[in-house]
């Protein structure tokens, strides 16, 4: 039980925890603020991660819970986004996609033997982008500053390509990892 409720898990849970105050936020029209929510949720990302390696308190829960955290958020701002209009639809659709695709290969990956992908650094930097873009975008709904959304985009843009160069490099880590996996399979 310690090992699941220990310093860094802690920070993944609050960040968890904030997820349904960022969307009650957006509902009521709040969206200013649901963007600055969203931008502590999403600059809170290296935390946990940081406090596991620092504190020697890295747990299997812990290696779960960030990426759910990260996906979670992510996926809520950009769906939610689109439904009360605070995120183009050609933005919010281009992650949408790419994460189904993702989602899709890591079923038929965990299905084939592949029990985890290592995570890359500019995956992390596409995820840091698309926080920028998606936080500016409802940050400039609910200033009603016009000009933000130009910012948006400027990261938008560049988060959504690089997310896309990321998934192809995934998919074939995913296939890598299939055949090694075969290739264990057949030595037993």
């Amino acid at each position: 039980m310690q090992e699941v409720l220990n310093v860094p898990n802690t920070v993944s849970f609050i960040r968890l925890l904030l997820i349904p105050v960022f969307i009650w936020l957006a509902l009521i029209g709040q969206t200013a603020w649901a963007g600055a929510l969203l931008g502590v949720i999403g600059a809170t990302d290296w935390i946990d991660g940081y406090l596991a390696r620092r504190l020697d308190q890295v747990t299997e829960v812990g290696k779960m819970l960030d990426p759910i955290a990260d996906r979670l958020a992510v996926a809520v701002a950009v769906v939610l986004g689109l439904v009360i209009g605070v995120v183009p639809a050609w933005f919010g659709w281009g992650i949408i996609i790419r994460e189904a695709v993702i989602g899709i290969g890591a079923i038929y990956g965990w299905t084939h033997g592949v029990k985890r992908l290592d995570v890359r650094w500019l995956g992390k930097l596409a995820t840091l982008l698309l926080y920028f873009g998606v936080t500016i975008f409802y940050v400039a709904d609910g200033c009603d500053l016009h000009w933000l959304w130009w910012v948006a985009i400027g990261f938008g843009i560049p988060g959504l390509i690089t997310y896309y160069v990321v998934a192809f490099a995934y998919l074939g880590d995913m296939r890598t990892a299939i055949a090694a996996a075969r290739g264990r399979d057949s030595d037993q």
